[in-house]
Order: structure tokens, then C-alpha cells, then sequence
């Protein structure tokens, strides 16, 4: 990777872990205007050392050497993980401390039906006018838009079905995905809706594509064009209830 590509990683990074909502944010919080921080990150103005320094002061577990040199890690705790086959951050709210995480104590997060909702494109683009069925509340979770109920078995055991998950949208599919992630997902099968949640990787047949893949290994990989993807959310958080008595 280039020393412009290490700092889109870190970028998506900071994003994913909640410290920003988008782009326009985060140039915000490192002071810079949105279309400032698109001229640098799309190598209109030349990178500087100030805007490297800026970006490792949001918290001091980045590793600066990484974005100069690609030598090491991203994170000076970055581990290896081989389930999703990227490099990821064991525990994130231990590593990034409370004052830049956007950690929400209070939030009221909405559980919906989605199968009375006619689907995940429609939750979305409807969410204001459709009425939830209750509301979930943890204490210390990152910014979350929604809940809903689990269907299916290829995330089983980590998820099954009847488990809730929480997600944040992702607006921007083509540049939002942080591989190795598990998303709930949209797909246009036909003309129908099909929703899904699977870990998301790279596929090897191109940048246009995205491999599904599931935790159940019953269930397996599939190759998906990203035209197809009608809808996508991050996975933030999930609730299994064991027993109802």
C-alpha cells in the first residue's frame, strides 16, 4: 500500500470504531474542511507531516511508522485474526479510550419487525415513518441506528435465530465496507429482496464483486456484484435471550 492508502485503512478504521460518523466528520475533527481532507486523501495537495500528526493524536495506540513506511501494524495492538482472515483489533474500547469513541450511554436504539417493514431498503429509506416495535438500551455502545431480530442459521453459533442485532447504515457501499466484518446485507435476487448477515471479504473476481461468507460452515461462500447490493449495515452489537422465564 501506498503511504495515501494506509491512511484511507486508518481513515475507515476510525470511522468503523464510532470516533466519526462519515468523511465530513472526521475532517471536521482533525480540522480540516470536507473538501480540504478529499484533496489530500485523493492526492490533489500534497500530504503532509501536519495532517499525520493530527490523525495519530486522536489516540496514541496508532502507529505512526506504519502510515510513514508500511513497516509493522496499523495499531500497536493490532492482532491477527483467522477467522476473518484481516488484521483487526481484539478488544477496540480498550484500546481507544472513552474520550474518542463516540460511545453513547443513554441511546434509545429501535427494535424493528423488518419482515413488516417489506425489507431492509425499505427500513431504511422509511425509517423516520415506521413505528418500532420497542426500544433497546445499553449502556456504553457505539452509535447505533437500529435493531432487529435474527432469521436463519449461516451465523450460527455466534448468531442464531431469534438473536437481536444492532447495525449502523452504511451510506456509502462502495467505499464503506471494512473487510472482514459482519454485515446485514440487501441483495436484489430477481427482483426480490433477499436480507442476509454474513462476514464480507474480498472477492477474487474484482473489485466490483464482494464474497459472502458464513459463520455456519454448512452454508457456503458466494460471489456477489456489488451492483446487486441494495442495502448494507455494520453489525455493532447482538442479544441472545436463553430463556423466557
Amino acid at each position: 500500500m501506498t503511504k495515501i492508502e494506509r491512511l484511507k485503512k486508518l481513515c475507515k478504521w476510525l470511522i468503523y470504531i464510532g470516533y466519526a460518523e462519515n468523511d465530513a466528520e472526521l475532517a471536521s475533527k482533525l480540522g480540516y474542511t470536507k473538501s480540504s481532507f478529499s484533496q489530500i486523501m485523493n492526492e490533489k495537495v500534497p500530504l503532509s507531516d501536519k495532517f499525520i500528526d493530527k490523525i495519530c493524536a486522536v489516540d496514541q495506540n496508532i502507529n505512526k511508522v506504519w502510515i510513514k513506511t508500511g513497516k509493522s501494524v496499523m495499531l500497536h495492538s493490532e492482532i491477527q485474526n483467522p477467522m476473518t482472515d484481516h488484521l483487526q483489533v481484539s478488544e477496540p474500547a480498550a484500546i481507544f479510550n472513552q474520550k474518542t469513541i463516540s460511545l453513547v450511554d443513554n441511546q434509545k436504539i429501535p427494535l424493528y419487525n423488518i419482515e413488516a417493514t417489506a425489507g431492509l431498503v425499505t427500513l431504511f429509506n422509511d425509517s423516520s415513518e415506521i413505528k418500532p416495535i420497542d426500544y433497546i438500551q445499553i449502556p456504553n455502545l457505539p452509535k447505533c441506528d437500529g435493531a432487529v431480530y435474527v432469521s436463519g442459521d449461516s451465523m450460527y453459533p455466534l448468531l442464531k435465530s431469534g438473536d437481536i442485532i444492532m447495525y449502523k447504515q452504511i451510506h456509502n457501499i462502495k467505499d464503506g465496507i471494512f473487510w472482514g466484518e459482519m454485515y446485514m446485507i440487501s441483495i436484489d435476487q430477481d427482483g426480490d429482496e433477499m436480507v442476509t448477515v454474513k462476514y464480507i471479504q474480498k472477492s477474487d473476481k474484482g473489485d466490483k464483486w464482494i464474497k459472502l461468507v458464513s459463520q455456519n460452515k454448512h452454508h457456503g461462500d458466494r460471489d456477489v456484484s456489488l451492483n446487486k447490493v441494495k442495502a448494507l449495515a455494520l453489525i455493532k452489537a447482538s442479544i441472545r435471550i436463553n430463556s423466557m422465564s
